[in-house]
């Protein structure tokens, strides 16, 4: 381990991104050398919470190869700390790093369910699910203290709007008496993301989330109270989790999940060398050919921004990896079963003067 590694963290170092004229930080060498002489380790890193106060809390996207048009996302940065996050780059916006800053400085937005019953009383709002999860996880640990998922869900469900939710987190089984009635309606999937069964590899690739067997016994929870429950695969790391990818499906299956899906690793912007530190940190026997799987995927680079292909990858690798994939879906009888969800059952929230009577 570096001198400057944090244990328990994803990143291994506060990697300082450039696109946006951060000024770069360098480590004092005098004071490092110190520490280790006096066989010091460094202080804990301490996770802290901004307010965040935005205007609006729906996002829009226009991405031809995502199945939602609309998403919210509670907070900032995430805890969770998985080193390859592709939301990581975002917090370059705030001249932050993606780095360690990413998983422990995080903002928090409080006015949430405020601002989304606002949006779905304006007039002439048109109905699409909205994805909860798709940046940053709405069940990561500073949910248990400022619930703001849950508030959101509170006006989802009272307005009958259909959401889907994206998690690594058993801590949805918190809500589950709000997701279950929504699921009576089919107003609501939930997927738990299931990246590695093996507990040593976990520790190292998403260090603050909870364990795989939890995530399953939430999907197993989730399909027994009557919701539509999925596992996604996500990422696919090669040479690292790829030989788990079956073992996942059918745990999946076991738990009565309705069905899966993968994603291989992407590796946007400044991912790129905080994955390759991280490989060197922890799998520095296979760093070079984990790195040259991946730009075989991605057509020799690190990463493929091209619609579509980004999110399946090109050429031979991906190609097994979805014969590989769609074999063990069948063998197992997922992905049968398709659940829109509804939209025709959305009520706009009442406004102040409505309540009045």
């Amino acid at each position: 381990m570096r001198p400057d590694a944090r244990t328990g963290r994803g990143a291994p170092d506060n990697a300082t991104p450039t696109r946006f004229n951060l000024p770069s930080r360098e480590a004092d060498g005098d004071w490092l050398d110190t520490r280790e002489e006096l066989d010091e380790g460094l202080p804990p890193l301490r996770t802290t919470v901004t307010v965040e106060k935005p205007k609006t809390i729906i996002t829009r996207n226009q991405s031809p190869d995502i199945g939602f048009d609309r998403s919210i996302n509670a907070y900032r940065g995430c805890e969770h700390g998985c080193i390859y996050c592709f939301a990581r780059p975002t917090h370059a916006f705030h001249d932050l790093s993606p780095g360690l800053d990413f998983e422990s400085k995080l903002f928090a937005k409080p006015d949430a369910a405020k601002l989304l019953r606002a949006e779905l009383a304006r007039p002439g709002y048109s109905v699409r699910p909205i994805a909860m999860g798709t940046n940053t996880d709405p069940y990561q640990p500073i949910e248990g203290k400022w619930r703001i998922t849950r508030a959101l869900l509170e006006v989802l469900a009272e307005t009958r709007h259909p959401v889907t939710i994206t998690t690594k987190s058993d801590r949805v089984l918190a809500d589950l008496n709000i997701i279950a009635a929504m699921a009576k309606q089919d107003l609501v999937s939930v997927a738990l993301s299931v990246t590695s069964l093996d507990p040593k590899i976990a520790r190292t690739l998403e260090p603050r989330a909870p364990a795989a067997r939890k995530r399953l016994a939430a999907v197993k929870a989730l399909a027994a109270a009557g919701v539509p429950a999925w596992v996604a695969i996500a990422p696919v790391v090669p040479g690292i989790t790829d030989h788990e990818l079956e073992h996942i499906v059918e745990a999946a299956a076991e738990a009565g999940a309705l069905g899966a899906f993968y994603l291989p690793v992407r590796l946007p912007f400044e991912v790129a060398p905080l994955f390759r530190a991280w490989l060197d940190e922890h799998y520095p026997d296979r760093a070079a050919k984990v790195m040259h799987i991946i730009q075989a995927m991605r057509g020799g680079r690190d990463n493929d921004p091209n619609w579509f292909s980004r999110m399946r990858g090109s050429g031979p690798w991906a190609d097994l990896l979805k014969a590989r994939f769609e074999r063990a879906v069948r063998k197992h009888g997922l992905n049968l079963e398709k659940r829109p969800l509804r939209r025709d059952l959305f009520e706009p929230p009442q406004g102040p003067q409505l309540k009045l009577l």
